[in-house]
C-alpha cells in the first residue's frame, strides 16, 4: 500500500513541480553553476543508488555527511533550500524509480561505518530508504549514529499508513530542521 502512495504522491509532485524544479535549476545556475547535485547512497538491502537532490553547497565541497561539512561551503541560495526543505524535491524521481520511499530511514554514504554498522545490527537496510520519517521529524540526524538507528528500527517496526501521512504532514509543515552542518 505504500509503495502505492509513493508512486502516485511522487508522479503528481513532479509534474505538479515542474514549474518549481525549472525556476530553482535556473537559481542554481546561476548560484554554483550546477544545480543538481548527484550522490551514491546507500538503498534497500546495501545497493548503491544516485540520490538526487538540488545544490545547496559549493561545487568541490568534500562529500561527507552534513553535519561533517562546513557552514562556509552553503551557498546563499542553499541555505534558503535547506531552511525550506525544497533540495530534497528531486528525491521524488528516487521515490519514482523504486529507490526511495517518501518515509523512510535518510540514505547515508557508504563511508559513514559506523552508522551503517548500527543499522545493520538492527535490519534498517531492509527497507527503502526515505525522504524523510520519524528521526527527521524530531531532529535526529546522521550525527548520533547508534540513537538515528534505534529511531529508523522502530520507525519500520510501528510504521503505518496513518503514520506515513503523519510524518509526511509534519515535514511539510515545517518539523524538524534538517541535517546540521559545522559552523564556519
Amino acid at each position: 500500500m505504500i509503495r502505492f502512495f509513493d508512486f502516485i504522491f511522487s508522479l503528481v509532485g513532479l509534474v505538479l513541480g515542474a514549474p518549481v524544479f525549472i525556476i530553482i535549476a535556473i537559481l542554481g545556475y546561476f548560484d554554483t553553476g550546477s544545480p543538481i547535485f548527484r550522490q551514491e547512497r546507500v538503498g534497500r538491502n546495501k545497493k548503491p543508488f544516485v540520490l538526487v537532490k538540488f545544490r545547496t553547497m559549493k561545487v568541490g565541497t568534500a562529500s561527507v555527511a552534513s553535519h561533517l561539512a562546513s557552514s562556509s561551503a552553503i551557498t546563499p541560495l542553499g541555505n534558503f533550500l535547506r531552511r525550506t526543505k525544497i533540495d530534497e524535491l528531486p528525491q521524488l524521481w528516487n521515490v519514482l524509480k523504486g529507490e526511495m520511499s517518501l518515509v523512510g530511514p535518510r540514505p547515508n554514504l557508504f563511508n559513514q561505518e559506523e552508522l551503517i554498522a548500527e543499522r545493520d545490527k538492527l535490519g534498517v537496510y531492509a527497507v527503502r530508504p526515505g525522504i524523510t520519517g520519524l528521526a527527521q521529524v524530531n531532529e535526529i540526524d546522521m550525527s548520533t549514529p547508534k540513537l538515528l538507528a534505534e529511531t529508523d528500527a522502530r520507525m519500520i517496526k510501528e510504521l503505518t499508513v496513518g503514520k506515513y501521512f503523519s510524518y509526511i504532514l509534519q515535514t511539510v509543515t515545517g518539523k524538524g530542521s534538517g541535517d546540521r552542518v559545522r559552523g564556519k
